[in-house]
């Protein structure tokens, strides 16, 4: 298929795909005429990659879950090195979460200070 088949059928940009072919995460046949060609299991791949990017990971973590469906897995998170992304993600979310809540007391402790008698909400609402 060509790129703008792969496009429609991934929910991504040629432009895209292009971007993850130049940083080696898929690649494209050449036609006689130049045109860039795909296999039926790069949709698979790119529709991982994208559903990866959504949710806050990079292009490289992106690689270990490319090369476990490459490799015949079913899912690009069953091999260990994807694993290993997913636990390193989930520790630097953690991590994130406790700044955000670290920010939060510290704002809400402002809060109180300027306006005694202010409550402040779950979600931050006085």
């Amino acid at each position: 298929m060509r790129i703008g088949e792969l496009a429609r059928r991934s929910g991504v940009s040629p432009r895209a795909l292009r971007y993850y072919e130049q940083n080696g995460l898929i690649s494209a046949r050449r036609s006689a005429n130049g045109y860039r060609e795909y296999d039926e299991a790069d949709v698979r791949l790119v529709t991982e990659i994208r559903q990866l990017l959504a949710v806050g990971f990079t292009l490289e973590d992106a690689r270990p879950f490319v090369d476990c469906l490459r490799s015949g897995h079913p899912s690009g998170g069953s091999c260990p090195e994807s694993v290993a992304v997913y636990r390193r993600k989930l520790a630097q979310i953690d991590t994130e979460i406790r700044s955000l809540m670290a920010r939060r007391s510290e704002v809400a402790a402002q809060l109180a200070d300027a306006c005694p008698g202010c409550l402040v909400g779950r979600r931050g609402e006085p």
